[in-house]
């Protein structure tokens, strides 16, 4: 590791001395480029990553002095695949660099794809809001592309934090939109009863009777086949519950489907919130009494 430490510090500095000197037609970016590349993957080679990202940096600005985008956005990317290990912070940093060069020279596709890689480095930071705006951002470039399922697979995550930061409507659209395409789609057509389950879930969590009602019977339009599904039959067994005002009939609701259908985290936290509201609503009116 300490010879290549030594020997990426030379080639280092050998870039470094040739971009101070002369060179003729751009040779001497070319000549550093190819110097910073080889010290990169030497500090690479030394685990310090910090030093590698920031000599990639330095290869991406050579690129863009040769006018070669592609190549300084590719730059980028590596020197954020190195921070990734150190900093979050400097690796979205990169990325969005990356991203702004591809959009410049037209690689939509590409400029999704790390749109995506940024959205899901929030989510690691827990940071919902900035997760939803690059993830809203990928799942646009995508659709311009084309690239439905991607497309399909971000809208979907937005909308799990949108439900996650108790912005019921916002997840509510998203999943019905979602299913509406997909019902289009003869490959993810066969999703479509649990992107209506996780909309309903989060129509729950409005504590919204009426919207529930027809909601349901909207999913029954969208998908003739959802009223005959295990999911359908939750969602309506739960909305008769908090009709009740039954929490007892409610957990036990959800006690079966779990025994069947194993909940997820996210699933849970909202059936969770929809009983921790219909509670409050019953102690209000035991206390009224």
């Amino acid at each position: 590791m300490a010879d290549q430490m030594a020997k990426g510090q030379e080639l280092e500095m050998k870039a470094e001395k040739k971009l101070s000197g002369w060179g003729l037609f751009g040779s001497k970016y070319e000549d550093a480029a190819d110097l910073y590349d080889k010290a990169a993957n030497c500090f690479k080679l030394a685990k310090n990553w910090d030093r590698a990202g920031a000599v990639y940096i330095k290869l991406s600005s050579c690129h863009l002095k040769l006018e070669s985008k592609h190549e300084a956005a590719s730059a980028y990317v590596d020197a954020a695949n190195c921070y990734k290990k150190t900093s979050t912070q400097e690796a979205i940093s990169c990325l969005n660099n990356a991203v702004n060069l591809f959009l410049e020279i037209g690689r939509l596709n590409m400029a999704a794809r790390y749109c995506k890689e940024i959205g899901e480095l929030y989510e690691q930071e827990q940071n919902f809001e900035q997760a939803m705006n690059f993830l809203e951002r990928a799942a646009d470039l995508f659709q311009s592309e084309e690239v439905t399922t991607s497309a399909n697979q971000c809208k979907q995550k937005v909308a799990q934090f949108a439900a996650q930061l108790e912005q019921y409507p916002k997840a509510v659209e998203l999943f019905e939109e979602i299913a509406r395409h997909s019902m289009n789609n003869n490959l993810l057509k066969y999703s479509v009863k649990g992107i209506l389950l996780n909309a309903g879930l989060c129509q729950l969590c409005r504590g919204d009777i009426v919207a529930i009602t027809n909601a349901l019977e909207k999913y029954q339009d969208l998908d003739p086949t959802f009223s005959g599904t295990r999911e359908y039959k939750f969602l309506s067994d739960l909305s008769s519950a908090i009709d009740e005002e039954d929490i007892t009939k409610f957990t036990d609701v959800v006690k079966e489907f779990d025994s069947m259908t194993r909940l997820d985290a996210w699933k849970t936290s909202l059936l969770l919130h929809a009983k921790n509201t219909l509670k409050a609503k019953e102690d209000e009116e035991d206390d009224l009494t």
